[in-house]
């Protein structure tokens, strides 16, 4: 969930209008993206991709249906969390 809302934080960052670098945007989203997964795997073996979380439960079967729910609604509420944060935050055009 904080690491999906950094995520979105940093995409909403990059490709702001005024403050964001389109150039530079894929970059800083990739490694964003890839310092996640550094740092996700070898804690909880992380998925960053729901469809992935949904393709494994449904061949895990057993616990890993039972748990399914975790990484559908976590992504959502670090998405919500990052998108009610991102202006109080980092929107300058608003001060």
């Amino acid at each position: 969930m904080l690491f999906t809302a950094l995520f979105v934080l940093v995409i909403l960052g990059v490709t702001h209008p005024t403050r964001g670098n389109p150039a530079l945007a894929g970059l800083a989203i990739g490694l964003t993206l890839t310092l996640i997964h550094l740092v996700t795997i070898p804690v909880d073996n992380t998925s960053v991709n729901p469809a992935r979380s949904i393709a494994s439960a449904i061949f895990g079967g057993g616990d890993a249906l039972a748990q399914l729910w975790v990484f559908l609604v976590f992504p959502l509420v670090g998405g919500l969390i990052a998108g009610f944060a991102y202006k109080p935050l980092l929107d300058t055009a608003r001060r």
